[in-house]
């Protein structure tokens, strides 16, 4: 099983991509991951917030490939503990698919994408910078993967 990040935005802060970085070499074995980055839509001044959701959740489906098991990020969806999450893992290696995380732009998900989702992940009820939440995102999955194996990462 193969694991893609699209997520919208782009240049992450160096020590956010540090951090990401470490965390991919990490899950290389156990569960590859690649990051897409898409160009956020245009805000501002005179700009239509409902249209750059809008392109910004087309960008991010046109990106999935068909038979790829979907998880937007999102605050309305179910908390997982790390424990949760690596017996999701477990779930989701035994359904042979790939798996896509989500991450929206400033404004979130557009309807559509939520509505693709096959599951809505919220990282908990804290409000997080969305470049945060990829390096929090390939971390909790490192965590997951060595819950899995029995490493001693996670000492509960």
């Amino acid at each position: 099983m193969r694991a893609r990040l699209i997520a919208i935005g782009e240049r992450m802060p160096a020590w956010v991509a540090e951090g990401f970085a470490e965390y991919r070499k990490r899950l290389s074995h156990d569960l590859p991951l690649e990051l897409v980055e898409l160009k956020p839509g245009a805000r501002g001044k005179g700009r239509d917030d409902a249209r750059a959701i809008q392109e910004e959740g087309n960008a991010i489906l046109a990106g999935l490939p068909r038979d790829i098991h979907v998880v937007a990020l999102d605050g309305r969806g179910k908390t997982w503990s790390s424990e949760e999450l690596a017996e999701q893992l477990a779930k989701w290696r035994m359904s042979g698919r790939d798996i896509a995380f989500l991450i929206g732009g400033p404004d979130g998900h557009s309807p559509d994408v939520l509505a693709r989702a096959d599951q809505k992940w919220s990282l908990g009820p804290l409000t997080l910078p969305h470049m945060l939440v990829r390096l929090v995102l390939a971390e909790q999955l490192y965590r997951a993967t060595t819950l899995l194996a029995g490493h001693p990462y996670h000492r509960a």
